[in-house]
């Protein structure tokens, strides 16, 4: 199954970088999911100062553990 149109997956959308891009994105209308090492310990400061946080699903991802990225692509991307 190809990847839906629209659809974006951020790897570190909670810090400054991964936050601005998200907002670009949003503003074109396309659905940001992002990821986070903790979500529901994150402060997601920069997505609440930029007005995102609300139009961003988050999801808990560890980098350097394959299973949570295969995990997230799979749930969200559709390899």
């Amino acid at each position: 199954m190809k990847p839906r149109q629209g659809v974006a997956l951020i790897f570190g959308v909670t810090g400054q970088d991964g936050a601005y891009l998200a907002k670009l994105l949003i503003k074109r209308g396309v659905e940001v999911h992002g990821t986070s090492r903790d979500k529901d310990a994150s402060n997601c400061a920069n997505l609440h100062r930029l007005g995102v946080y609300d139009h961003i699903t988050l999801h808990s991802v560890v980098l350097s553990d394959f299973r949570s990225v295969v995990s997230a692509l799979e749930a969200h991307i559709y390899l």
